[in-house]
C-alpha cells in the first residue's frame, strides 16, 4: 500500500509540474516584456534603416515593452526565427509566410499594404525577368518579348525562399517549358548554364547589372530606391530601368546601367506577421489597430510616399494606400503554390 501511495504521489508531482511549465509557458508568452521583430536581408538593408527604428517605435508604443529588431543575410533565418518562436514578428514575403505557416500554424498574418485603390483588390507588386540594354532583342519573339530564349543562360535569382525573387518565375518557366520537376532550374549546368543566387533582390539586381547574370529576377518594392523607369512602367513589359546615378550601396559600382524587363508578374503584398503562440492576443490587436490607423499611415518613415528620397519598408502606390488587416485566407493562392512545391 505505501509503495502504491508513493507512486501515486510521484505521479502527481509530476503532472504539477507539467501544469505549473504549461502555465508559466502561456503566461511567458503574453508577458515576456521584450519582442523580437526579424526582417528580411531586402528590408535590412543600411537604407532602411529609419524605417526600422520607425517601426520599432510604434511597436513599442502599442505593446508597451522593448523591442528587438533582428536583421538578416538570409531568408531562412528569418523565417526560421518566426516558426521556431525566436522572434514573435517579422515583415515577410508570401511565399516566406506560407513557408513559416506549413512549420507553425500559429505564424499568422496581421495586416499588408493595400493597393493604390486603398483595398486589397490590387494588393501587389510585380516580378521581373530583366536582361541588360543592348541584349534585349534576343529575348523576343513575332516582336514580342518572351522568356523562351532564356534556356542555356546566366540566370540570377533571389533566394529559393523568395516569392517574386523564385517561386513565381519558376512557376512561370516550368509552364512555358512544360517542365515536371523544378529542381534542375536551381542547378548549374542544366536547363541554365550557371545559376546565381543574390540572397536579396538588390544582390540579385547588381548581378545583372554587374556582368554576372545575363538574366536576373528581382521585384520592384525592394529595387525602386535604388533604379528609375528610364521608359515605359513599372508594370508595362520591355519598358527600360536605369540604376540612379545616386544610388546607395550594393549599386555604387553599378550606377547608370540599364536594363530592360522582358516579363513581369503580379505577386500578393507581403505580410507583417506574428507568432500566435508567442505573442497575446491583445498584443496582436492593439500592434494591428496601430498599424492600421492614421498615424502610421501618415508617418513617411513607415510608409514613404512614391517620390521619397529616403525609402521607407512600405512605399505608397497612391494617396489611398493604407496597412489593412488580412488573415491566412487571404494568402490561399500562395498558400496552395508553396504546398504544391
Amino acid at each position: 500500500m505505501k509503495k502504491k501511495l508513493s507512486a501515486l504521489f510521484a505521479l502527481l508531482s509530476i503532472l504539477l509540474i507539467a501544469t505549473l511549465a504549461g502555465c508559466s509557458s502561456k503566461k511567458s508568452a503574453s508577458s515576456n516584456q521584450t519582442l523580437t521583430m526579424v526582417f528580411y536581408p531586402n528590408e535590412s538593408a543600411k537604407d532602411f534603416n529609419a524605417s526600422r527604428t520607425a517601426i520599432k517605435q510604434q511597436l513599442e508604443k502599442a505593446t508597451g515593452k522593448k523591442i528587438k529588431i533582428q536583421t538578416t543575410t538570409d531568408y531562412n533565418i528569418a523565417i526560421e526565427a518566426i516558426a521556431s518562436g525566436k522572434a514573435q514578428l517579422a515583415f515577410m514575403g508570401p511565399e516566406g509566410y506560407a513557408q513559416a505557416h506549413l512549420k507553425n500554424k500559429a505564424v499568422q498574418p496581421l495586416f499588408a499594404l493595400s493597393g493604390a485603390s486603398g483595398t486589397l483588390k490590387d494588393a501587389a507588386y510585380h516580378s521581373y525577368f530583366m536582361v541588360p540594354k543592348g541584349k534585349e532583342a534576343q529575348y523576343q519573339k513575332n516582336g514580342q518579348y518572351s522568356i523562351d530564349n532564356i534556356k542555356g543562360k546566366k540566370i540570377s535569382f533571389v533566394s529559393v525562399s523568395s516569392t517574386s525573387g523564385h517561386l513565381i518565375p519558376v512557376a512561370a518557366i516550368q509552364s512555358k517549358f512544360n517542365l515536371k520537376n523544378s529542381d534542375e532550374l536551381s542547378q548549374n549546368g542544366h536547363f541554365f548554364k550557371s545559376v546565381l543566387f543574390g540572397n536579396s533582390h538588390q544582390g540579385s539586381a547588381v548581378n545583372l547589372f554587374n556582368g554576372d547574370a545575363d538574366v536576373a529576377v528581382f521585384d520592384d518594392i525592394d529595387t525602386n530606391a535604388y533604379i528609375n523607369v528610364a521608359k515605359g512602367s513599372w508594370t508595362k513589359v520591355g519598358s527600360e530601368f536605369r540604376v540612379k546615378d545616386n544610388a546607395t550601396a550594393p549599386f555604387i559600382s553599378v550606377r547608370g546601367k540599364e536594363s530592360v524587363a522582358i516579363a513581369i508578374s503580379p505577386v500578393q503584398n507581403g505580410p507583417f506577421v506574428a507568432n500566435t503562440d508567442k505573442l497575446s492576443k491583445k498584443d496582436q490587436e492593439n500592434i494591428t489597430k496601430a498599424f492600421t490607423s492614421k498615424a502610421v499611415t501618415d508617418n513617411p518613415k513607415i510608409l514613404s510616399p512614391k517620390d521619397a528620397q529616403v525609402p521607407a519598408i512600405w512605399k505608397k502606390e497612391s494617396s489611398k494606400s493604407q496597412l489593412l488587416k488580412v488573415t491566412n485566407d487571404w494568402y490561399a493562392p500562395t498558400n496552395k503554390l508553396v504546398a504544391k512545391n
